[in-house]
C-alpha cells in the first residue's frame, strides 16, 4: 500500500515539476484561477447574483457549497492525504537520490490534509449548479434542437475547461497531487447532482437551519475530539505546513480545517436567518421583486456591500476570536444580500414613487 502511494505521489511530483518548469510564465494565471476557485467567491459573488436572478439557484449554491465543503473536511480527516510541498521533504522514496525541488507560492501552504482537493470539489459542485440552472432556464423550447445542442455543448465545454484550469492550478502551486484534484471534481459533481434532486432545501424553517448547522458542527467537532482521545491528531497537517512552508507568512489561519468549518456554518446559519426574516418576505416577495430593474439594482448593491464585507479581515492573533468573527462575518453575507440590500432598494424605490405622486 505504502509503495503504491509513493509511486502515485512521485508521479504527481513529476507533473508538478513539469508544469512549474514549462509554464513558469503562467504563474499569475494559475494563481488567479486558484483564488477565483475559492469558495469565498461563491458566497460573496455567485450567491448574490444568482439569488436575485433566481432564488432557488442561489439557495442551492449555498447548500452545495456548505455541505460539499463539510464533506470535504470529513474526507480529508479520514484519508490523511499528503501535499506535494511537504511530502517531498518527508518521504523515504528519494532516499538514494536528492529529493525534487518544488517551487512554492503565497497560496501553496494550505494547512489541511490534501485529499480530496477542496478547490476542485467546490468549483465542480458550484459550476455544475450554475450551468444546469442556466440550461434549465434557457432550453424551454424543445423545437430548436440544433440550437439547444450547440448551447449545451458550449456550456459543458466551458465547464470542463474551468475544471481543468482549476485542477492544473492546484497542481502547479504544489498544493495537491493530480489524483486529489480528480477525486475532488468527482466528489463535487456527486454532491451537486444529489442536491439537484432534493426539493426540501427550498422550504426549510429557521429552526431546521439551526438544527442542521449545530448538527454539522457538532459531528465535526465530536469526530475530531474522539480521534484525539484515541491518540489521532487530525491537525497533524498544520504542523507539516508550518515546518515545510518556504515562508512563515504564507501559512494562513484561514486555511486551517476549523476556519473553513466555521465559515460554512456561518453562511448556512445566515441563510436560514435571512430566508425566514419578515423583512425578506416584505421586500423580496412583493410584485416589485419580479421587475428586472429591481433585481439588477439588488445585484449591484449586494456585490458592492459584500465587497466591503470581504475587505474586513478578522484579527488572527487569537484563534477563538478569529473563528467567532469569521462565523459572524459569513453569517452576515446572506443577511446582507437577502434582507438588508433588497429592503434598502425597496425603500428607495418607494420614496421615489411617492415623490412622483406629489
Amino acid at each position: 500500500m505504502d509503495a503504491g502511494m509513493d509511486l502515485l505521489h512521485s508521479s504527481g511530483v513529476e507533473l508538478v515539476q513539469y508544469l512549474q518548469m514549462n509554464y513558469k510564465d503562467s504563474q499569475s494565471w494559475f494563481t488567479f484561477i486558484s483564488l477565483a476557485a475559492d469558495l469565498r467567491n461563491t458566497f460573496f459573488v455567485f450567491f448574490p447574483i444568482w439569488f436575485h436572478l433566481c432564488e432557488a439557484v442561489g439557495v442551492k449554491l449555498i447548500w452545495v457549497a456548505v455541505i460539499g465543503d463539510w464533506l470535504n473536511l470529513i474526507f480529508k480527516w479520514i484519508l490523511f492525504g499528503q501535499r506535494p510541498y511537504w511530502w517531498v521533504h518527508e518521504t523515504s522514496y528519494y532516499s538514494n537520490s536528492s529529493f525534487p525541488v518544488l517551487q512554492q507560492y503565497p497560496i501553496t501552504c494550505e494547512t489541511g490534509p490534501g485529499s480530496p482537493s477542496g478547490h476542485a470539489m467546490g468549483s465542480a459542485g458550484v459550476w455544475y449548479v450554475m450551468v444546469t440552472a442556466f440550461l434549465t432556464s434557457t432550453l424551454q423550447n424543445k423545437q430548436h434542437c440544433v440550437q439547444n445542442w450547440c448551447l449545451r455543448s458550449v456550456l459543458w465545454t466551458v465547464f470542463w475547461v474551468i475544471q481543468f484550469c482549476v485542477c492544473a492550478s492546484r497542481v502547479f502551486v504544489a498544493a495537491h497531487f493530480p489524483h486529489q484534484v480528480c477525486l475532488g471534481v468527482i466528489s463535487g459533481l456527486i454532491v451537486a447532482e444529489v442536491f439537484g434532486r432534493i426539493d426540501t432545501i427550498y422550504n426549510v424553517k429557521f429552526k431546521q437551519y439551526l438544527k442542521i448547522t449545530l448538527s454539522l458542527f457538532s459531528f465535526a467537532l465530536g469526530f475530531y475530539l474522539l480521534l484525539k482521545v484515541l491518540g489521532v491528531d487530525l491537525l497533524w497537517s498544520v504542523e507539516k505546513a508550518q515546518r515545510w512552508c518556504a515562508r512563515a507568512e504564507w501559512v494562513h489561519i484561514d486555511s486551517t480545517p476549523f476556519a473553513g468549518l466555521v465559515r460554512n456554518m456561518g453562511a448556512l446559519f445566515g441563510l436560514g436567518l435571512a430566508l425566514n426574516s419578515p423583512i425578506y418576505v416584505e421586500s423580496c416577495k412583493e410584485k416589485r421583486s419580479q421587475q428586472f430593474s429591481f433585481r439588477l439594482s439588488c445585484i449591484v448593491a449586494s456585490l458592492l456591500t459584500l465587497h466591503l464585507f470581504d475587505s474586513v479581515k478578522p484579527p488572527n492573533q487569537t484563534e477563538f476570536l478569529f473563528y467567532f468573527l469569521s462565523f459572524c462575518k459569513n453569517a452576515a453575507v446572506p443577511l446582507a444580500a437577502v434582507v438588508f440590500v433588497p429592503y434598502c432598494v425597496s425603500q428607495i424605490v418607494n420614496r421615489e414613487e411617492k415623490e412622483k405622486l406629489l
